[in-house]
């Protein structure tokens, strides 16, 4: 079998844990930052989870991690 490649976006958005979750970014942080509160901002700021139904998909693009 060929060596599979790992789609280089998704490489860069997702990590995964030692247990083997993936981890992504939460959306909304990039900008129009001023009128957001500073609880919001630091909640947006955590890694969160990737939903069990865009896990295999997520795991499909990223063959060796």
């Amino acid at each position: 079998m060929p060596k599979l490649k790992t789609r280089k976006a998704a490489a860069r958005r997702f990590k995964v844990t030692g247990s083997g979750k993936i981890m992504r970014r939460k959306a909304f942080k990039s900008h129009l930052l001023q009128h957001k509160s500073s609880t919001r901002k630091g909640r947006l700021s955590k890694m969160a989870l990737v939903h069990e139904t865009n896990e295999e998909n997520v795991r499909l693009m990223l063959p060796y991690l």
